[in-house]
């Protein structure tokens, strides 16, 4: 851009000193051609002198002024009809044939002449005893000349100044218009780096629309990023109660190898659906997922069934008051995701005891309460632990991630997750979800 605007400036200053020298050229030679009208008299008196005029003219007689001129008198075809004796003398004797050959170009007419000199030719067309004549008076070039390169020499100066200023305007210029874009470089590779999250305010109007663009692209990338980092720990999390599980299954010596066999494929077969769930998740987030009615008994009866095999050994009095047509509304991952992270929490802190109860109330909203008679959750950490990576109990393993899932997920549907004591003087966790 910098080279292609230095090249129009350059061209254009240089047709401009183009066409003032040659105006300045043809201005010169209107101003002698002027002179020379000015100087008829003289001329007059030259051609009376050898008779080509009347001698009883008295404004020539009045005018008569003793110079000598290089000229030669041509007919309307420029055959040579006179030339005078400065011009003979100088051995010019064929002046109308040759300004022939560039009378039809524009003026100034400039010729070459026989004695190796350059002369700038004039035409003055005179009559004279009522005949056209064609008067061509040459002047030595060499005054023309010189004044003509003097002027061109000082108006390609003055370009050449011209040109300088330019460059260095054109150099202010795309310093000072390129620093918002260096500004841009350089913030997106600290961006890059991991040193800004998005780009700063205060660039060009012009650059607004695309810095905007780019900090909602950024913006874009690190949510679907956040997502898929969500995605995979919340897979991992749920992959490692069904895992528990099947451990818990090879361990007990009670089951048969079919049966075995059996409940192992069916906590293979529910790694797969996480797998699935939790990948579509990451592609289209929590909004995107398809809403349906999904039957709630089933899938507490299905999780409890796995929890008793990880948590036998404390031998948990599990109860749940679940009508067998209670449907919520939403989808069937979602669910498993909410039962199965906080049933997992209440087998895992409980003493003895874990109550799951569903419900539909008067407006419409789906109830899933899960409490338990374990420690319960000091009141200081009931709105903190429902963010990542925050653990109320943090003597057993775990990476705080299931108490936020299941916010996330209410949320995701408008509904609320509250956390109060339960009856059993554990905690009690109560899910609340508007009609879809």
């Amino acid at each position: 851009m910098f080279i292609t605007s230095l090249t129009i400036i350059a061209l254009v200053g240089f047709g401009l000193a183009w066409s003032v020298t040659i105006l300045h050229a043809q201005n010169s030679y209107n101003k002698e051609t002027a002179q020379l009208i000015a100087e008829m008299p003289q001329i007059a008196a030259e051609l009376r002198e050898h008779d080509l005029i009347p001698a009883n003219n008295n404004w020539l007689m009045e005018n008569n002024k003793q110079k000598r001129y290089m000229m030669a008198s041509c007919s309307q075809d420029f055959a040579d009809v006179w030339t005078s004796s400065l011009a003979t003398d100088a051995g010019l004797t064929n002046i109308c044939e040759r300004f022939e050959s560039i009378v039809d170009s524009n003026p100034p007419y400039f010729l070459n002449m026989s004695d190796n000199r350059s002369y700038f030719a004039y035409l003055l067309p005179v009559e004279l005893n009522q005949t056209q004549y064609n008067m061509v008076v040459l002047k030595e070039a060499d005054t023309v000349e010189n004044d003509f390169k003097r002027f061109k020499k000082l108006t390609y100066l003055r370009l050449g100044v011209v040109m300088l200023l330019a460059f260095i305007l054109l150099i202010s210029a795309a310093y000072w218009g390129m620093r918002p874009l260096t500004r841009l470089k350089s913030e997106l590779q600290a961006i890059g780096d991991g040193n800004k999250k998005s780009l700063s305010d205060g660039y060009p109007q012009e650059l607004e629309g695309v810095t905007q663009a780019l900090n909602q692209l950024l913006s874009q990338s690190s949510a679907q990023q956040e997502r898929y980092q969500n995605a995979m720990n919340d897979l991992a999390h749920s992959l490692k109660t069904r895992l528990a599980a099947v451990h818990a299954i090879t361990d007990d010596a009670t089951l048969s190898k079919s049966d075995a066999s059996e409940k192992i494929m069916q906590q293979v077969g529910q790694m797969d659906q996480l797998v699935k769930y939790q990948l579509k998740r990451a592609l289209v987030g929590r909004q995107g997922l398809v809403q349906e009615q999904t039957p709630v008994q089933p899938m507490v009866e299905q999780l409890s069934q796995m929890l008793f095999k990880i948590y036998q050994e404390k031998n948990v009095k599990f109860s749940s008051h679940i009508d067998s047509d209670i449907n919520f509304p939403i989808n069937k991952g979602d669910l498993m995701e909410l039962c199965g992270n906080l049933m997992e929490n209440a087998f895992r802190l409980c003493i003895s005891e874990v109550i799951v109860t569903a419900t539909i109330d008067s407006e419409g909203h789906s109830i899933l309460c899960v409490e338990d008679d374990g420690p319960g959750v000091d009141e200081s950490l009931k709105a903190r632990i429902i963010q990542r990576g925050v653990r109320a109990d943090t003597q057993s393993p775990g990476q705080g991630i299931g108490l936020a899932v299941c916010n996330e997920i209410v949320s995701s549907y408008h509904g609320l997750l509250s956390i109060t004591e339960s009856e059993l003087e554990g905690a009690k966790f109560t899910i609340k979800i508007p009609p879809q």
